[in-house]
């Protein structure tokens, strides 16, 4: 591949996570957040969405398409471009590190939740109970592990991707700018994180 050839497709894979895969991954917490106030509202909060014209296009073009696009090409480009490849300086070096870790995590862990609830529900025709379905899957340890470590792996990965896709912009050359940047990833990552673990806690069993 050229130089040019693959620092196109980097940017490409930058915008794909920043802008269609970051933004669901927002509005996927919020919607989630409507477990802590319950069975009946976290449901009828799915309901609302599967009652949306055209829901399944909208996925398919909006989310699943980029999704698969960054997922594909972010393991393509581990398996063929180093860590270390121009980034200059260790927290750099670490922040790619960080990306390229959470990236193998998510990937098995957004096909586990996307067979376990959304095909489910796909088949149910948007009857089924989704709050005490994944009540009974959390009430596995292994499971509930896998949701913290998958919500964790989200959180951080797309503060972190928000941080080095600022970098390319040209935002962070000065080191006040650089040190902004890291605080408003970080504050991403806490806000994020505190969201879906709060919404992972909300199906314990009684």
């Amino acid at each position: 591949m050229s130089m040019e050839r693959g620092s196109r497709l980097r940017a490409l894979h930058s915008i794909s996570g920043v802008v269609p895969v970051g933004a669901f991954l927002v509005f996927h917490l919020s919607v989630n957040a409507s477990a802590g106030r319950g069975a009946d509202a976290y449901n009828a909060a799915a309901q609302r969405l599967q009652g949306m014209p055209l829901l399944v296009w909208a996925e398919v073009i909006g989310i699943v398409v980029p999704l698969a696009f960054h997922g594909i090409v972010g393991l393509f480009l581990m398996a063929s471009v180093p860590a270390a490849a121009d980034h200059p300086t260790a927290s750099v070096r670490r922040m790619a590190i960080l990306q390229r870790v959470t990236g193998v995590i998510l990937f098995p862990f957004i096909l586990f939740h996307l067979w376990t609830t959304r095909l489910v529900q796909m088949s149910d025709h948007g009857s089924l109970d989704l709050f005490h379905l994944m009540q009974s899957a959390l009430a596995s340890p292994w499971i509930r592990a896998f949701y913290v470590a998958g919500t964790l792996a989200a959180t951080s990965h797309l503060a972190s991707g928000l941080w080095s896709f600022s970098r390319t912009l040209g935002l962070g050359e000065r080191p006040l700018a650089r040190r902004a940047l890291a605080a408003v990833a970080a504050g991403i990552f806490v806000v994020l994180s505190a969201i879906g673990l709060r919404a992972v806690a909300a199906f314990r069993l009684p």
